[in-house]
C-alpha cells in the first residue's frame, strides 16, 4: 500500500503542478468570480492635433505603441526620456508624409496620476500643407518613339498615365499617394508590354516657403515585348491543338498583360483545363519575340456532378451532369444533363469538338423536355448540328434545329381545342450574347445582353403548315447605387413571325410568369387563354427593377431586396397587357449555390405568392 500511496501522491503533484501552469496561463480567479484587472498602460500619452493627424501618431509613435511593444511592462526613467526627447522628430517625420513641413511640436511631462503611471502630452500645430505646384511625366525608350509616329496603342498608354496619375496640381502632397503614383506607372508600362521598364529619375522638390512641391518622374519603358514562340507544358490526356488554337494571336503581337490574361481564361473556359498560366520570357535582349509558356493542368477525362435544389415553379428537384472530353479516343467533349422535378424532366445533351481556329467548334446535340403547368403538358425533343464560339466577353451559336412540341390538355366540354396537339419546326437560328459584368456568377457592376434570331418552316396536325421567324432579346443592367444599395434592372422581348393559320411548336412560343420572369404569379401562366386554357403566346414583353443591401456589413453575403415585375405574352402587340407584380425577398449569396425567398403581390390575382430557389451542387 506504501507504494500505491506514494504514486498517487506523485500523480496528485503532477496534476496539481499542470493546473498551476494552466492556470498562471489562463489568469487566477478571484473571489466571486470576478476577472482580473489590467495592468496599468506603461505611459498615458494624451496627443492635441486634427483628428487625422492625431490617428497617424497614435498608431506609429513609439511612445503610443508602448502598450503593443512592451505590454503590461513598466518604464524606466532613462528608457522614458529618450522616447520624449525622440517624440519630435518622429511626429515631424510622420507629418512630412501627409505634407506638413512646418509643424510646431511641442512634448510636456506631468507627474505620475494616482495609479503610478507616467503622464505626456503631445501637442501638434501642423501649419501650413504644401500643395502640387507641378507635375512632369516623361518615358523614353521606345514608348516615346512608338507615340511620335502616331502609334495609337502607345499614346493611349502614355494619356493614361498622365491621367491615372493621384498627385494632380492643387492637389495636397502626400507621400502615401506619391509612391502609389510612382508604382502605378510600372504597373501600367509593363502591363501594356513594356516588361523592362524602369525608372531613369524621380524626385519631388519641396518650397516650404511657398508651400508647393514640384514633383518629376522620368521612366525608361525599354522595348516593347512582342510574341514568339508558344511552348506548350501539362498536355498529356488530350492533344496540344486547343491550347495553340485558344492563343488566339500571331508572332509579333505586343504581349500585353490583357492579351496574356485573356488566353489564360480561354484556356480555362474551354473546360480541358483546371488551371492554366501564361507567362513570356523577361529577357529585353528576346523583346523582338519572347517565347511565350503555356503550363496547363489537365482535367479530368470523366466527370460527374450531381445537385438538388427547390423552386416554387418546379418543385423539388434534383440534377447530374455527366463530363467526357475524351469521346471514344477522339479529340472532342460530350455532356449530358439530366434534371428531374415535380413538375418538369429533361435531358440536354451534345457532342462537340475542342475549340479550333477562330475558337469555334462544330457541334451535334439533342434536348428533351417535359413541363407540366396549371393546365397543360408539353413534351417537347429537339436536335441541332451547328457550331460554337465561347469567349470571355462574347459567345456566338450558329445552328441547324428541328424541335417538336405535344401538348395535352384536358379540355372543357364543347372546346374548339384539340386534347393532344403536335407541332414540328425546322430552322436556322443565330444566338449571340455579350457581357461586361464584374463577376459572372454574383454581378452586382455591368450589362449583359443576350439576342437570338431563327427562321423555318413549321408543321402540325391541327393547323396550317408555313414559313415562320423568331426573335427574342433580353438586357440586363447592373449598378451600385449610393447608400450601400445595388440595383437590377431587366427588359425582355419576344417575337414569332408567321402567318395567320400556321402553328409553331410550344417551346418555340412564349409563356413568362413565376420566379425568374413575373413574381406573383404562377410559372408559365401569363400566356394567352383560349377556353379557359393558358398557351404559348407569339408576343412576349417583361421587364423587372430591383434594389438590393446586405442587411449589415457583418453578414455581406445575405441581402434583401424589393422588386417589381411586369409581362406577358399575347397573340398580338396590341392585345399585350402586362400583369404587374412587386415584393421583397432576402437573397444569400453563395459561391456553391445560390438562395433567393420572394413573396410578391400580383395586382390580378390580388393574392401573396411566394416564389424559392435553391440550389446545391456537390
Amino acid at each position: 500500500m506504501t507504494r500505491w500511496r506514494r504514486l498517487a501522491a506523485a500523480a496528485g503533484l503532477a496534476a496539481a503542478a499542470l493546473l498551476g501552469s494552466g492556470c498562471s496561463t489562463l489568469g487566477r480567479a478571484l473571489p466571486g468570480g470576478a476577472e482580473p484587472a489590467p495592468p496599468p498602460p506603461a505611459v498615458r500619452l494624451a496627443i492635441e492635433a486634427p483628428d487625422a493627424l492625431r490617428a497617424l501618431l497614435g498608431e506609429y509613435l513609439d511612445l503610443a505603441r508602448l502598450p503593443v511593444l512592451a505590454p503590461g511592462e513598466a518604464v524606466g526613467t532613462q528608457e522614458l526620456d529618450r522616447l520624449v526627447a525622440a517624440a519630435p522628430a518622429q511626429a515631424r517625420g510622420l507629418l512630412e508624409t501627409e505634407g506638413y513641413f512646418e509643424p510646431v511640436i511641442d512634448v510636456a511631462r506631468a507627474p505620475p496620476g494616482p495609479d503610478g503611471v507616467p503622464r505626456v502630452t503631445l501637442r501638434v500645430d501642423p501649419g501650413p500643407r504644401v500643395r502640387v505646384g507641378s507635375v512632369t511625366i516623361h518615358v523614353q525608350g521606345e514608348l516615346d518613339t512608338l507615340a511620335r509616329q502616331g502609334d495609337a496603342a502607345a499614346q493611349a498608354t502614355l494619356d493614361a498615365l498622365r491621367r491615372d496619375w493621384p498627385l494632380q496640381v492643387g492637389q495636397a502632397f502626400r507621400n502615401d499617394e506619391w509612391s502609389r503614383g510612382k508604382g502605378g506607372v510600372m504597373t501600367r508600362l509593363r502591363r501594356d508590354g513594356y516588361l523592362g521598364a524602369d525608372w531613369s529619375g524621380t524626385g519631388a522638390q519641396i518650397d516650404v516657403a511657398e508651400g508647393r512641391a514640384r514633383l518629376f518622374a522620368v521612366a525608361d519603358s525599354g522595348p516593347r515585348f512582342r510574341t514568339g514562340e508558344l511552348r506548350v507544358e501539362g498536355v498529356q490526356r488530350y492533344v496540344e491543338d486547343p491550347v495553340r488554337h485558344l492563343a488566339g494571336f500571331a508572332p509579333g503581337t505586343p504581349a500585353t498583360e490583357e492579351l496574356l490574361v485573356d488566353y489564360q481564361d480561354r484556356l480555362v473556359l474551354s473546360g480541358l483545363f483546371a488551371t492554366a498560366v501564361v507567362t513570356v520570357d523577361p529577357d529585353p535582349a528576346r523583346a523582338d519575340a519572347t517565347p511565350v509558356t503555356v503550363r496547363v493542368t489537365e482535367r479530368e477525362v470523366n466527370e460527374a456532378i450531381v445537385g438538388v435544389g427547390f423552386s416554387t415553379n418546379v418543385g423539388a428537384r434534383a440534377s447530374l451532369d455527366l463530363a467526357n472530353r475524351r469521346v471514344f479516343g477522339w479529340p472532342a467533349k460530350a455532356r449530358n444533363r439530366f434534371e428531374v422535378a415535380q413538375k418538369q424532366q429533361s435531358w440536354n445533351g451534345e457532342i462537340g469538338t475542342y475549340p479550333g481556329r477562330g475558337f469555334w467548334r462544330e457541334l451535334v446535340g439533342g434536348a428533351f423536355g417535359r413541363e407540366v403547368s396549371d393546365t397543360d403538358v408539353v413534351t417537347t425533343w429537339s436536335a441541332r448540328v451547328g457550331r460554337a464560339q465561347d469567349g470571355k466577353a462574347i459567345d456566338r451559336l450558329i445552328f441547324a434545329e428541328v424541335v417538336q412540341s405535344i401538348t395535352e390538355v384536358d379540355v372543357p366540354p364543347r372546346s374548339t381545342l384539340a386534347p393532344r396537339r403536335t407541332a414540328t419546326a425546322f430552322s436556322g437560328n443565330y444566338h449571340y450574347v455579350w457581357r461586361r459584368l464584374d463577376d459572372v456568377i454574383l454581378p452586382t457592376r455591368g450589362l449583359s445582353m443576350s439576342l437570338q434570331g431563327g427562321a423555318g418552316y413549321a408543321t402540325s396536325d391541327f393547323a396550317a403548315h408555313g414559313p415562320f421567324a423568331r426573335l427574342y432579346g433580353r438586357f440586363t443592367g447592373y449598378r451600385p447605387l449610393p447608400g450601400g444599395f445595388y440595383g437590377q434592372a431587366r427588359v425582355e422581348l419576344g417575337d414569332v413571325l408567321r402567318r395567320p393559320g400556321v402553328e409553331v411548336p410550344e417551346a418555340l412560343l412564349f409563356r413568362p410568369g413565376g420566379e425568374n420572369s413575373v413574381r406573383g404569379y404562377a410559372f408559365r401562366s401569363l400566356g394567352p387563354t383560349v377556353d379557359g386554357v393558358v398557351g404559348g403566346g407569339n408576343v412576349m414583353a417583361t421587364a423587372s427593377v430591383e434594389v438590393a443591401r446586405p442587411f449589415s456589413a457583418a453578414l455581406p453575403s445575405l441581402w434583401w431586396a424589393a422588386f417589381v415585375d411586369a409581362g406577358r405574352a399575347a397573340d398580338r402587340w396590341r392585345d399585350l397587357r402586362p400583369a404587374v407584380g412587386a415584393g421583397v425577398g432576402v437573397r444569400f449569396r453563395s459561391p456553391v449555390g445560390p438562395l433567393a425567398i420572394d413573396i410578391a403581390y400580383g395586382d390580378e390575382t390580388n393574392a401573396w405568392r411566394t416564389h424559392l430557389s435553391v440550389g446545391v451542387v456537390f
